[in-house]
């Protein structure tokens, strides 16, 4: 995700924050110290950052019980609506994938329990309605917005973990991607509730959490068609074949001039046999002219280790490594190992629509 940076790793996962979080941190800092000045400010700004402790943790909790399946999570980043956990693949049976929906949420429930039980915190209404007022105690604050976690992301609105439960139950009568459109449908509903109340009520948040939903229901429904249309399709039938390929040997300078008289975004670095050695793409030409030059090799600002697959192969063996944002390109080679072609993850989202208009 744009205008994220990396603040910790926990594991294999790796906790980052978006610009946009620093603002909200920014805002709440600048709201309390108008109202009460340096002791507010600290502890308003304290309090966002114990409530987005609780959203890592959660999130954790997610990326535990995938481990659990052999799934990793890469990265979790940390947005002024909460937080979202990248994982390496989606679980397989419905069953995983409904743990791994509620382990979020018990991870909330723990929490509010140690708050209550082991610190003697008294949640009541207060603290339930009010979790912005700084004269109600911290910690029975804290508690409150644990609680609300716990309902809020129980509400079967796709893909939110109560949509992806959803989801599960669904794709024990249906197919994979009808149980998704049916969930993400419901998403997409609950999206234009929450903004709805969000304007009645002024909440801004709510508003920006309607946006999210709706989005993030949109695009995941459309990942889940194409996947299962990669699944189908044979990678010789989307893969671009009409493609300037420079030699090993070539400058940046004359990759630059490639660049000018094409409408290519990327060059696939090929060898005297015609085997894919890498590809350079369009921000790696210009980084490499930058610091290295024009008579720079190629080979040397390419990216390597470009996986390829064969002509005859199913595309979703060349869309997994796509989504991971592992390569810029998978290569297509025949069966004596020469590219013959390659796709990118812009190509494939283009003809797979293309051929959606068209069948229908």
């Amino acid at each position: 995700m744009q205008w994220s940076y990396p603040i910790l790793r926990v594991g294999g996962t790796e906790i980052r924050i978006h610009l946009t979080f620093l603002l909200l941190l920014a805002w709440i800092g600048i709201a309390y110290f108008q109202e009460g000045g340096t002791s507010a400010a600290i502890e308003g700004v304290g309090f966002i950052v114990a409530v987005f402790t609780c959203v890592v943790l959660h999130e954790l909790g997610h990326a535990a019980a995938a481990s659990r399946y052999g799934i990793r999570t890469p990265k979790i980043t940390l947005l002024p609506i909460g937080g979202v956990a990248e994982l390496e693949r989606l679980p397989e049976k419905p069953s995983e994938e409904i743990v791994m929906a509620l382990a979020g949420p018990l991870v909330n429930v723990v929490i509010a329990s140690f708050l209550v039980v082991a610190l003697g915190s008294t949640v009541g209404i207060d603290a339930l309605t009010s979790m912005d007022n700084p004269h109600v105690a911290f910690v029975a604050r804290l508690a409150a917005v644990n609680i609300w976690l716990v309902l809020f992301n129980l509400i079967p609105a796709f893909p939110m973990d109560g949509g992806r439960v959803l989801r599960a139950l669904l794709a024990t009568r249906y197919d994979r991607v009808r149980a998704t459109e049916i969930a993400g449908t419901v998403g997409q509903f609950a999206a234009f509730a929450f903004g709805f109340i969000g304007l009645v009520a002024g909440n801004v948040l709510l508003i920006f959490v309607a946006i999210f939903v709706y989005l993030a229901a949109t695009a995941e429904t459309q990942a889940m068609g194409l996947e299962a249309a990669a699944r189908a399709v044979n990678v010789r039938d989307v893969m671009i074949t009409r493609f300037e390929s420079l030699p090993a040997t070539a400058t940046l300078d004359e990759a630059a001039q490639a660049l000018l008289r094409t409408t290519q975004h990327e060059f696939p670095i090929v060898d005297g046999g015609g085997k894919l050695r890498g590809v350079l793409t369009r921000e790696g030409l210009v980084a490499g002219l930058q610091h290295r030059g024009g008579q720079t090799p190629v080979v040397e600002a390419m990216a390597a280790n470009i996986q390829v697959v064969r002509d005859h192969e199913k595309l979703i063996k060349a869309l997994d490594p796509l989504k991971r944002g592992a390569a810029p390109a998978v290569g297509v080679v025949d069966a004596r190992g020469r590219l013959v072609g390659y796709v990118t993850i812009e190509n494939i989202g283009e003809l797979m629509l293309l051929r959606s208009a068209v069948a229908s």
